[in-house]
């Protein structure tokens, strides 16, 4: 399975992929999914925000596995589909074991996880429990210009349907499996992990504001140049989090007017910070924001600060957590990244699996796992499935 959607939204250039929500990559990664839940005689059900679940069995409490499709820019082959994939191929396990499950299993491909594209992580999932407002998220802009109610409406989605579903109604129990991101896993014996928690994290945009004006004829000490104060701030930004053992990335940066020859009118740059507690999280914004604002004011610049999403820390159910540990004999270990699994932990039992990624890189081309331990995957998840079924 794995291979036959590898061509799909890969970029030949780099190896990565650009299979962003709504984009023809994700169309076609949608058709693939209904086309294999045909294979099996699984029920297709797409919601109104672009979820799909293939169901096996109908009925409440179901037990609902799987992942999502879509990618960062240039993301890897793992980060996602291995989750969906695996959810087939155990279905094919306890299939040819002639397991009959007393409850549903369902699979699902959760849409826009990455929000790459709109900004917005984990938005399908979000959207299902209420987490995200339909208002808010059909008013998305993605760097066209194009809402999120305008793209769904050329996709012959209704955006009148986006909102909060009943889905949880009839789910009782989610496992996800991943790739792991980071390297724990690989100091152990051990192929699969149990995951224990999930650090906050958020998404802030920052806009630096000065003065657009000509390089050359422009002294250095005449300059209100926001791009030194962006610079300023994202070396601020690794020292913050390096002091306190948290994240802080820069990854996104808009520059107007985007002359070689001309000073920035404005910088716009996207912060990701994570740390262990809510509190540390405030904290590193904070300081970052008085560090950006320190080096705005003497070049005669400002700074302002946008929260574009924040999700709190997840402990996954523990006695569920701690059931899959025993059952598999797998490690526990916490995760810096955000996950479906999180956004909907609150609402219904969740626990996730990680598989061991030999270099720790994620969201790269470089993303990685053996086919082994991507079997041992498939087995574990089989195991969990066939025991909570």
């Amino acid at each position: 399975m794995l291979e036959a959607i590898a061509e799909i939204g890969r970029d030949p250039r780099t190896g990565g992929y650009r299979r962003f929500a709504w984009s023809d990559a994700d169309m076609a990664l949608r058709e693939w999914f209904a086309g294999e839940a045909a294979e099996r005689g699984m029920e297709l059900d797409e919601d109104g925000n672009g979820n799909q679940f293939a169901w096996w069995g109908t009925g409440d409490d179901a037990l609902l596995i799987g992942s999502h499709l879509d990618s960062v820019p240039d993301g890897g082959a793992y980060d996602g589909p291995l989750g969906v994939v695996s959810s087939f191929a155990a279905v094919d396990e306890l299939r040819a074991q002639g397991h009959t499950p007393k409850r549903p299993i369902v699979v699902g491909n959760f849409a826009d996880e990455e929000g790459a594209r709109f900004g917005i992580a984990c938005a399908g999932s979000q959207l299902v429990t209420g987490a995200l407002s339909a208002d808010k998220a059909l008013s998305l802009k993605d760097r066209d210009g194009q809402t999120l109610a305008e793209v769904m409406t050329a996709r012959g989605r209704d955006p009148r349907a986006v909102g909060r579903t009943d889905l949880l109604d009839s789910i009782g129990t989610f496992v996800e499996l991943h790739v792991e991101q980071g390297r724990s896993l690989i100091h152990s014996d051990a192929a699969v992990g149990v995951a224990t928690a999930i650090w906050p994290h958020g998404r802030w945009r920052l806009d630096f504001c000065g003065e657009a004006n000509h390089a050359g004829a422009t002294l250095m000490e005449d300059r209100h140049d926001p791009m030194q104060a962006y610079a300023a701030t994202v070396i601020a930004a690794r020292r913050l989090a390096t002091d306190a053992g948290a994240r802080a990335t820069f990854g996104r940066l808009e520059v107007e007017p985007g002359g070689t020859n001309a000073i920035p009118s404005r910088v716009r740059a996207w912060l990701d910070a994570r740390a262990a507690d809510e509190g540390q999280l405030d904290k590193l914004v904070d300081a970052l924001m008085h560090q950006a604002r320190s080096a705005a004011d003497p070049d005669g610049t400002t700074v302002g600060l946008t929260t574009e999403s924040v999700s709190p820390a997840v402990e996954f159910d523990v006695p569920l957590r701690d059931r899959l540990a025993s059952l598999l004999d797998a490690p526990v270990l916490p995760t810096g990244a955000g996950h479906d699994a999180g956004v909907l932990s609150p609402h219904v039992p969740t626990a996730m699996l990680f598989v061991r990624n030999p270099t720790g890189v994620s969201h790269s081309p470089a993303e990685f796992a053996e086919d082994a331990d991507c079997q041992a995957g498939v087995e574990a998840l089989t195991t969990v499935v066939r025991a909570l079924s």
